[in-house]
Order: C-alpha cells, then sequence, then structure tokens
C-alpha cells in the first residue's frame, strides 16, 4: 500500500481552487487589488470624495458628473514583489522568484448633460501570484499559481441636486486561475521525487455597485461607494504529473491521483469606501478615509471533486477570515496649468487568523507610501506615481499543513502606475 505522506499538499491544491495561493503583491487586504489609477495611486487612493478623472468608475461612480465631455483613460501598474520566508526549524531563509505583474484598467466616460453620465471601466479587482522555488521548504502548499480577474462594470450617474448626485452600475467578473504545488510520494519500497499538481479552471459571477457624492461647500465634499458580494462558480480540471516508478507502484499512483475534474463556488467580499476631501484653495485638495472589506465570506473552502482524488472527492477546510479596514491621507497639489504633484500614505490590516495563516496567503498588516505627478496638456493627460509597500513580520506557527513551512515571512513591493487619458 502506498503511503501517501503529505495529503495535505492535495488538499492546499485543489483548495487553491477558491484563492488559497499568494495574493498578487500589491497593496491589498486577502487578495483584493487596488492599483486601478496611476493618479489615484500616487494619492494612496484617498480620491472617493474628488473627482481624478475617469478612474472614478472604480473608486467612486457618482464623481462622473465632474467629468465633461467624453474621457478615456487606460493604465497599468508594475509590481515588483519580494518576499522572504526564515523557517523556524532550521532557521534557512527561502525568496520568492523575482516576477513582475501588471494588472491594467481601462475607463471611458461621458457627460449626456449636466445631470446623467454613463461609463465603462475594465479592470482587475482581485487577484493572486506567487512563484516559490520548487524545493523550499512549503513545496508542498505552494510553488507557482496565479488567478486574475477581469469586472466590466458598466456605470449610470445621475446628478439629483447641484450638490448631490447618485451612481449605480454593473459587475461582471471573469475569473481565471492556474495553481500548482508539490505532493510527496514515499510508497513501500522507497520515496520518491514529489509528483507536480496543477489545477486550471476558471468562472463567472456578477454583481453591483453604488456611489453617492455630496459637495457640502466650502471646499468640503464627502464621499461613499459600495460594492456587493460575487458569487462565482469555478469549474476546472486537476491534474498530476507523477514520478517515473516500477510496476505496480506506477498503475496504483495513477490510480490514487487521477485527472479529474472540480468544482466550487468563491464569495468575493463587499467593500465600503468613503472619504472627506477639502480644498482649501484652486490649487491644493486634501483627502483622509477608510476602506472596509467583509471578508468574513471566506468561511472555510469546500471543493467537490468528479473522482476521488487520495479517496477523497469532497474537501473542506476552515478558514475563518475576518473583516478588515484600511485607513489612507492622500492629496495633490497644483504647481501650474501643466503639472500637479501627488503623495499619500496608507495603513491597512490583513484578514487571515494566526491560527489558518499559511504561505498559500502570507497577508499581513501593510504600510504604503505613495509619490507621484500629473501632467495636462490641452486633451491628453499623463500620470506617473510611485508607491514603496512595506509589510509587517508575519509568523506561521501553526498546524496548517502539519506545521510546514512555519516560521517567519517578510515582505516588500515596489509599484510603479503609469495612465493615459484622452478628453474629446
Amino acid at each position: 500500500m502506498i503511503h501517501l505522506k503529505g495529503w495535505f499538499s492535495v488538499v492546499s491544491v485543489i483548495g487553491a481552487l477558491i484563492v488559497l495561493q499568494s495574493p498578487l503583491p500589491a497593496y491589498c487586504s486577502g487578495f483584493g487589488i487596488f492599483t486601478q489609477g496611476a493618479s489615484a495611486l500616487g494619492q494612496a487612493d484617498a480620491v472617493i470624495a474628488h473627482s481624478n478623472g475617469p478612474s472614478t468608475i472604480f473608486f467612486n461612480p457618482a464623481l462622473m458628473n465632474e467629468l465633461p465631455g467624453t474621457r478615456i483613460e487606460i493604465g497599468t501598474t508594475l509590481i515588483f514583489p519580494s518576499r522572504d520566508f526564515k523557517s523556524a526549524t532550521t532557521g534557512g531563509t527561502t525568496s520568492t522568484e523575482d516576477t513582475v505583474y501588471y494588472p491594467s484598467s481601462f475607463y471611458v466616460s461621458h457627460a449626456f448633460n449636466d445631470k446623467i453620465s454613463a461609463g465603462l471601466g475594465v479592470f482587475n479587482p482581485f487577484g493572486l501570484g506567487t512563484e516559490w522555488n520548487g524545493g523550499w521548504k512549503g513545496r508542498y502548499l505552494a510553488t507557482k499559481s496565479t488567478i486574475t480577474t477581469f469586472n466590466i462594470n458598466p456605470v449610470l450617474s445621475y446628478k439629483i441636486t447641484p450638490d448631490l448626485s447618485f451612481a449605480a452600475g454593473l459587475d461582471v467578473i471573469l475569473l481565471d486561475a492556474s495553481l500548482e504545488n508539490k505532493v510527496p510520494i514515499v510508497t513501500p519500497i522507497g520515496q520518491f521525487p514529489d509528483a507536480n499538481s496543477k489545477f486550471k479552471g476558471d468562472g463567472t459571477g456578477v454583481g453591483y455597485n453604488l456611489g453617492i457624492a455630496y459637495n457640502a461647500g466650502h471646499g468640503l465634499s464627502l464621499g461613499i461607494s459600495y460594492r456587493s458580494e460575487v458569487d462565482i462558480d469555478v469549474k476546472g480540471n486537476l491534474n498530476f504529473n507523477l514520478p517515473a516508478t516500477p510496476a505496480p507502484i506506477d498503475s496504483i499512483l495513477a490510480a490514487t491521483f487521477p485527472g479529474t475534474g472540480g468544482k466550487t463556488t468563491i464569495t468575493l467580499p463587499r467593500q465600503l469606501f468613503a472619504g472627506v476631501a477639502y480644498q482649501p484653495n484652486d490649487r491644493l485638495t486634501i483627502e483622509t478615509g477608510f476602506r472596509w472589506e467583509d471578508w468574513r465570506s471566506f468561511k472555510e473552502l469546500k471543493i467537490e471533486l468528479n473522482q476521488p482524488v487520495a479517496g477523497q472527492s469532497t474537501i473542506t477546510a476552515a478558514k475563518n477570515w475576518h473583516d478588515t479596514f484600511a485607513v489612507n491621507v492622500g492629496g495633490k497639489y497644483r504647481l501650474n496649468d501643466t503639472f500637479t504633484l501627488l503623495g499619500g500614505y496608507l495603513y491597512g490590516w490583513n484578514p487571515v487568523p494566526d491560527d489558518t495563516f499559511e504561505p498559500s496567503v502570507p497577508d499581513a498588516n501593510t504600510h504604503l507610501f505613495c509619490i507621484g505627478g500629473e501632467a495636462n496638456f490641452d486633451k491628453i493627460m499623463l500620470a506617473l506615481s510611485y508607491a514603496y509597500q512595506l509589510q509587517e513580520e508575519r509568523s506561521k506557527n501553526n498546524n496548517v499543513g502539519a506545521g510546514i513551512a512555519n516560521g517567519t515571512y517578510n515582505s516588500d513591493i515596489h509599484l510603479l502606475g503609469l495612465s493615459v487619458g484622452y478628453r474629446f
């Protein structure tokens, strides 16, 4: 009989079906992404209560009424992560492979008149990505993984009064996943090289978003926006690349680890954004606010397989994430008719409790320091921003994965955002 050392590793691979892998490094909590515009990045996303171009479709679409005519904006953010692990048992260290990520966005807005505006945004609201060395201590939990989401977000905004606007939109979210880890193979005749498991799957979900913007006068404005939960049914295939073994071990392994389809449902969390902006003069705008994410939706993962893998056709694991907050302050200062300076700071708490913390989602409380600039040339707007994210040290000291990869995790991230806009 084959001794399936580390069955937890198979569970982790299947569990990756519902995003049990390392977050796409960005200033995020859980696996949310908030790199939806270079100008917003330069202000640490403190753009809920004042207009910031077409990217306001993501942050607060009620502010579209402040954008005359037709606007188009495209952008991307280059993300350079660095994550280190130090083992609690050996003291050895491991780093993730050098990888660059580039979540991107597209927006178009149009004002029909002084009361009604419409827009469309396409952006990445959630995502994951990491690549650990295939021989690292936590390889049975995670090696290489990417999850990408696209939100197609049409939205309509109506100015109820000269000072109050309301917006509503639809979120159509497409998810695609490719996730890998190692599986140890120990048999009665000896131990063989690790197997590699890989899951590929996709799914679609639909939600909605709302926004309110209010001009209180005397340079003061307020904004609130909300994004609903989105349930996504994910279907895909799990396959194993097994090591060469003699008969009859080879046939037993093939029967134990068959390629099979699998499915689950994930619930992306509700999100609430709020901000208060103050413009003391026509050059300076300052805003502070917060973000709330209801990660309590991630209570457990449950995966159903078309065929049993290692004797199991349903896998359930508790996660028990909690809701979380981020607070920020940012602003911009217009030097002249062409150039504007940007700056901001964000502090965010993470939703992952100590008892379920693992290297597949090594989230931690984070500090984000941002600077940037805008340039306006007649009909063209350019924005370039840089941000440095420092995650506080996080330790794993629990039984997730039978204690594998217990130790300390340190991460920092460099982000470079670029957006180009055009006014018709």
